[in-house]
């Protein structure tokens, strides 16, 4: 039976919250960007420490980037720079998994996809939210359609695969856990070489600060 692996995004497989690069490159001109940027650092924190609705994060993060479609080529070559230095190290394992891996994220796929699919991923296997646009493509939120964008999305998006066998996730966030916790996944290792949240630490059946760590813990090496 086929084992799976779900990996998350943001500050797993790469270094960074792409949102907050996202906002540092939108506002570079802007006088109030400095505390625009921290405001939607600490939304991210509580959000993935499970201390505010994932939902309500994400939406009022949105709300301020005033981002438009032209800042996602630049943010993806920052990004591409970003990859964590275990995951970057071990591609070839990506190249050529034992498992069948996912990326799974709440982030988005405008600016997931062109860092993972070098990776090896296939563009079906990548699970992210879309931007919604205006007419003049400025991004105005996300697309309400997409379960990621809401609580507990992971957790739907999942039920929706109905994976059968072995199935680990790897992330550092609350929403990372909460598929452990729907009895989804049977084992969630936290990875703690970009993020270590206590909440989220807690919660793990197995605690892990490289991708080295995590391919040793699954017995994939």
């Amino acid at each position: 039976m086929t084992s799976h692996l779900l990996i998350d995004f943001d500050s797993t497989f790469t270094k960074v919250e792409a949102l907050e690069e996202l906002a540092d490159i939108a506002l570079q001109r802007h006088p109030d960007k400095a505390r625009i940027v921290e405001e939607i650092r600490t939304l991210t924190d509580a959000g993935m420490d499970g201390r505010v609705s994932f939902a309500v994060s994400l939406h009022r993060r949105l709300s301020l980037l005033a981002a438009h479609e032209r800042h996602l080529a630049p943010l993806i070559e920052r990004l591409r720079e970003k990859v964590s230095d275990s995951i970057a190290r071990n591609r070839t394992f990506f190249l050529h998994p034992p498992v069948e891996c996912y990326i799974l994220s709440s982030g988005f796929r405008e600016f997931i996809e062109p860092v993972v699919l070098s990776y090896g991923f296939d563009s079906q296997h990548v699970l992210a939210n879309s931007f919604a646009y205006a007419a003049d493509r400025c991004i105005v939120g996300c697309d309400e359609m997409n379960l990621l964008s809401h609580d507990h999305g992971k957790v739907l998006q999942v039920q929706k695969l109905a994976l059968k066998g072995e199935v680990s996730v790897l992330g550092d966030g609350y929403t990372d856990f909460e598929i452990r916790e729907a009895g989804l996944a049977t084992r969630f290792y936290a990875f703690t070489e970009n993020v270590a949240r206590p909440s989220v630490i807690a919660r793990a059946d197995e605690i892990v600060a490289t991708f080295d760590e995590f391919l040793l813990k699954a017995g994939l090496r």
